[in-house]
Order: structure tokens, then C-alpha cells, then sequence
């Protein structure tokens, strides 16, 4: 079965698929609901000690309480975002940036929203904008007029910081569900995936620095934050790669969930508050990884780790600087790079238009060193 990354946007009218996140749709919340004022009978939590079918260890129940406190400190901070727009209306989530009352989402939930309303935990509805965007990480700035203490910011922490195996919290509004939390673990960093800016040339361009995790990631919890146990954002999560879908096209969770690093959230937000929008640092090439030693040997390269150049842009900056199609990058200001995942998280998290970058290629079996003034990246 062909397997799709698909947004966790929910749809509550329409449903339309894409290739990110998802909404829920208004027939699945239906049926979340009690019918004909019958009330929802809920069975009485039985203990955790009397029903424990091995010893519950001091350690396990200090666990469990850091969670419960995690949820109760980080959750006021998590709102719902319901939208409408020509194609009917949809459900993501996000999360408070600052007492200014910017609220940080993805770009597909607020994606061509004619209204947009943001429901705070206590209760609380907003009439909100949109000042800033950017299809190229899927972020968007939504702005609310509400009183300050309304507002409690979550904090960001450093995903640079992450390592693989360690535990992660997602929270948001899957499916509806307001609030919901799930845990899981970090499965792989530095991943890369397509982003929504269309290139002129055809194809889009890619998004980098992207955090893999098995955490439970739903139709609804696109924009919501992914958070370490000390309850810093360190991801908001964007998109699941599936092969399994509901009867109306609904991506379901398969243990393969994307959220955008929180050291993207923190170069590209300030900008989208303050101009906008944000310019990414451009090479002008395309790359594939993942050559096999047939496909190395073929093209004269005795190595398999690192980016192939498949084409470069005519008049972009790797074709000024004298890049090459079949040139195969191995390092980038002196570090070395496995894949092209790696090449486009450094320059998402370390670079700016105008600088200068050294890229190691080898051509024809010849290492050579090339110097290359960054372009910005066109924007749609």
C-alpha cells in the first residue's frame, strides 16, 4: 500500500488532502457527541494500586506525577484554532508565545481562512488575525485582543538539545478532543521533508530540521506543541506519514510523526511578528541521497554518504559559484553531511541570504572546494 505524509489538519467541513496535517471532520464529531440529550455514562477509574498486576515502584508512581503536573502547568497554555475558508471549515491547534497574544500554529491550518477563531482552555473564544506566514517550515502567526492574563506562553527550548530515545509530550486537539495529551520518544532528528513553497521551476522546495517522533499525532493536532519533560516546546507538530486512513480519507496515527524543530520556531517566528515573513538561505540545486555502491560506482564516486546534485538552476547561486549537476556534496563549511537532510537542516539553523558557505564536492573522482554566496530562497 503506498504510504503518504499527509498534514494533521482536521477538516470539519470539506475534506481536502493534502500532504501535511489534518482537521477532523463535523461527521466525526457527530458522533463524538451524545445523541438526543442521552447522558455519557463514564466507568468509575479503578485504582492504579489495586489493579496493578506488578508492584507500582516509587519511581513509576514520581513518573506519573510528573506528567499530571507537566499537563496541569503546559495545557493553558495549548488552544484550539477552528477556521473557515471557501473549501468549508477546519480544526488545528497552536499554542501562546507571549503576553502580545501571538499565538504560533502551522501555515496549513490557517491556510486561505476567511475567519479564524482561537479557544482558549478556560473557555475563552478570540477573534483572531493572521500576521505572518511561511509555507517553507508550515508556520503561521496568529494574532488575539485579549486581556494579558488570559495569555500563559509556553516556553521554547532548544531542540538541538534533543537526542534520540528521549521522551516526548504532545499536546493538542486530535479529532476535536480539546486538550489531549499523548507521550512517545524522539525516532530521529534532522529530518527533511517537502515544504509548501512551490518552486518556479516546478517540484517544492524542501523543509529541513524537521523531529521524528512515535508520540501520538492525530487529524487536529497540527500546530501543537511537542514538549520534553521539562515541559519546553521543543517541536510543533506538523505532519504523519501513513497507510492507514478512516472512511473519509482521514490520515490515522501509524507511530510516524514530524514536528518543525523549536530552533526553527525561534529564527523564523520573531520575523513573521515583525515583518511578515522570513527569507531562507538558497543553494538553487536539487539533491538525492541514498545512492546505492552501484549507482556510486556508476557515477565514478567511491563513497555512498553524502548529496548528489541532480540539477542546478540556471542564473541561481550554485550555478554562479560553478556547481554542477553530478557534483556530490560531502561537507559544508568544513562539516561533513551524510545526506541532503543534513545539508538543508544546517543552512535552516545556521545560515542567512548573503552569507558565504564552502561546499566539498567530489567531481570525477576530484575533491574540490567551492565558495558560494547564499541566495533567498523565492517565496509564492
Amino acid at each position: 500500500m503506498k504510504k503518504t505524509v499527509r498534514p494533521i489538519l482536521l477538516l470539519l467541513g470539506l475534506l481536502v488532502l493534502t500532504s501535511l496535517a489534518c482537521r477532523l471532520p463535523i461527521s466525526e464529531l457527530s458522533a463524538l457527541l451524545p445523541q438526543s440529550g442521552a447522558p455519557v455514562a463514564e466507568a468509575e477509574a479503578p485504582s492504579l494500586l489495586a489493579t496493578a498486576a506488578i508492584p507500582v515502584s516509587i519511581e513509576m508512581l514520581d513518573q506519573q506525577e510528573a506528567l499530571v503536573l507537566l499537563y496541569q502547568a503546559v495545557s493553558p497554555g495549548v488552544v484550539s484554532i477552528t477556521t473557515l475558508s471557501d473549501l468549508g471549515s477546519g480544526q488545528g491547534s497552536g499554542f501562546v508565545y507571549d503576553t502580545q497574544g501571538h499565538i504560533v500554529t502551522n501555515y496549513h491550518v490557517i491556510q486561505g481562512a476567511s475567519y479564524l477563531e482561537v479557544a482558549f482552555p478556560s473557555g475563552l473564544k478570540a477573534v483572531g488575525r493572521v500576521i505572518g506566514e511561511d509555507r517553507d517550515s508550515d508556520l503561521a502567526v496568529v494574532k488575539v485582543d485579549v486581556d494579558a492574563a488570559e495569555l500563559h506562553p509556553l516556553a521554547v527550548g532548544d531542540s538541538d538539545a534533543l537526542l534520540v530515545g528521549q521522551s516526548v509530550i504532545a499536546i493538542g486537539n486530535p479529532f476535536g478532543l480539546q486538550g489531549s495529551m499523548s507521550t512517545g520518544i524522539v525516532s530521529s532528528l534532522g529530518r527533511s521533508m517537502e515544504s509548501m513553497n512551490q518552486a518556479a521551476e516546478g517540484g517544492v522546495y524542501s523543509a529541513g530540521d524537521l523531529i521524528q517522533t512515535d508520540a501520538a499525532i492525530n487529524p487536529g493536532n497540527s500546530g501543537g506543541p511537542l514538549l520534553n519533560l521539562q515541559g519546553e516546546v521543543v517541536g510543533i507538530n506538523r505532519a504523519i506519514r501513513t497507510y492507514s486512513s478512516t472512511q473519509d480519507g482521514s490520515a490515522l496515527n501509524s507511530g510516524i510523526g514530524f514536528a518543525i524543530s523549536s530552533n526553527i520556531v525561534k529564527r523564523v517566528v520573531p520575523s513573521l511578528i515583525s515583518q511578515g515573513h522570513f527569507d531562507y538561505p538558497y543553494l538553487g540545486i536539487s539533491s538525492n541521497s541514498n545512492l546505492t555502491l552501484a549507482e556510486a560506482e556508476q557515477l565514478g564516486i567511491n563513497r555512498t554518504d553524502g548529496s548528489l546534485i541532480a540539477r542546478v538552476t540556471p542564473g541561481g547561486p550554485a550555478a554562479e559559484a560553478g556547481v554542477q549537476a553530478g557534483d556530490f556534496i560531502i561537507a559544508i563549511d568544513g562539516l561533513s553531511i551524510k545526506s541532503f537532510d543534513d545539508l538543508i537542516s544546517y543552512l535552516f539553523r545556521q545560515k542567512s541570504p548573503g552569507e558565504t558557505v564552502r561546499l566539498t564536492v567530489l567531481r570525477s573522482g576530484t575533491e574540490l572546494e567551492i565558495d558560494l554566496v547564499l541566495g533567498s530562497r523565492p517565496r509564492q
